[in-house]
């Protein structure tokens, strides 16, 4: 009889399980190598400030011999644009391997720098969608007198690919926008006064501190509450106050430790907002226009906040989006005014009242306030 030998059956592998995300933490230290020890596919959305490589020749001065306070800092410094290149495609692809198949990127930039970054992504594989002005209402002047003043900056928002699913909140960004499509130039001021963080000797923490309404509407149009939002070039931390406030989980990377303590600090005094006021509304002149929206983003007035009308009959709470809710159902300030009338149409900056220090007053004068504190 033959002899039949006994194989044993090779041992079966344990699968290790994924690594758990550092949620809502700031990881120290070079982006790219933080990066690779993510997860594959285990991110919803990257917001990412890059180095611009602002190439300056020296120091800048103000026509009266003052010293404008510009980007001259190690970490924007690139000895050549091949040496930049490398470093865009580096952490690029990184970004590709942990971004979830219906996750996006969105990369901000100058001129400086943009359309490199721009051509990188694409080489790389991700679908731009848009690329959005961001145009500064308070833009440092040109201070030499030979060039445009450099007023905006430029954003692209990319998917993982032409036929990728992706998450846009097109009808939140439209009541954002006063019942107007959202357009591609976006209009916020420079970071400035109570916002712009500064250190014991008065000067700016970091040079190139984002707004939090920008923030605001990156996370708004792009992210869902729940979702990761990664920050590679974290800095102050704009990403993750934003994120704490939205109800969006982040991880931020950071190397420089004044930009970390500075960014904890502001995180920690973040005030989440109410689970309710999260949810927002779903898709089915003369004067310069400002939407209701954009109160809501620059803090004039905040979600939550309970507005009347003159006579005290219907109460509505605004929601992070602008949009109100409460008595009548919900939507727009001109759209729940006429619904809780049952009237055809209403100005809903004179229907709703907020409780002000003098008592009731329409909504609109914070429009007037936000006017004079923005228009030149």
């Amino acid at each position: 009889m033959p002899v039949i030998e006994k194989v044993r059956a090779p041992a079966r592998r344990k699968l290790k399980a994924p690594a758990p995300l550092p949620l809502d933490t700031i990881l120290r230290g070079d982006c790219v190598a933080a990066m690779k020890a993510l997860p594959d596919a285990s991110i919803d959305c990257i917001f990412a400030d890059p180095p611009y490589n602002l190439q300056l020749g020296g120091e800048l001065f103000r026509p009266d011999g003052s010293h404008v306070d510009a980007v001259t800092d190690d970490w924007d410094r690139f000895d050549t644009f091949a040496a930049y290149d490398r470093f865009t495609r580096a952490w690029l692809k990184e970004a590709r391997r942990i971004l979830k198949p219906d996750g996006t990127i969105w990369v901000i930039g100058s001129y400086h720098n943009i359309f490199r970054v721009g051509t990188a992504i694409q080489d790389m594989g991700f679908w731009i969608l848009n690329d959005i002005v961001w145009r500064k209402s308070n833009p440092m002047p040109n201070f030499k007198g030979t060039r445009f003043t450099n007023a905006h900056e430029t954003l692209i928002w990319a998917s993982m690919g032409e036929k990728a699913r992706y998450t846009f909140n097109y009808r939140s960004l439209k009541t954002l926008n006063d019942e107007l499509q959202m357009r591609s130039d976006w209009e916020f001021a420079i970071c400035s006064g109570a916002e712009r963080l500064k250190g014991e000797d008065g000067h700016k923490v970091h040079p190139t501190q984002k707004p939090e309404a920008l923030l605001y509407r990156v996370m708004l149009a792009a992210t869902h509450p729940g979702d990761v939002v990664l920050d590679p070039f974290f800095g102050t931390g704009t990403t993750g106050a934003v994120a704490k406030r939205l109800g969006r989980r982040f991880i931020g990377i950071e190397r420089e430790e004044t930009y970390i303590a500075a960014a904890e600090a502001r995180i920690e005094a973040a005030l989440p907002l109410d689970e309710s006021l999260l949810r927002t509304m779903q898709a089915p002149r003369n004067a310069p226009r400002v939407a209701f929206g954009t109160l809501v983003e620059n803090g004039l007035i905040a979600p939550g906040a309970v507005l009347t009308d003159a006579k005290r009959r219907w109460r509505v709470t605004v929601r992070a989006d602008g949009s109100l809710a409460g008595d009548g159902g919900e939507g727009s300030i001109h759209k729940l005014g006429a619904a809780v009338q049952g009237a055809p149409s209403c100005n809903g900056w004179t229907f709703w009242h907020h409780e002000g220090e003098g008592g009731l007053a329409p909504i609109d004068t914070l429009r007037q306030r936000w006017l004079l504190a923005t228009q030149p």
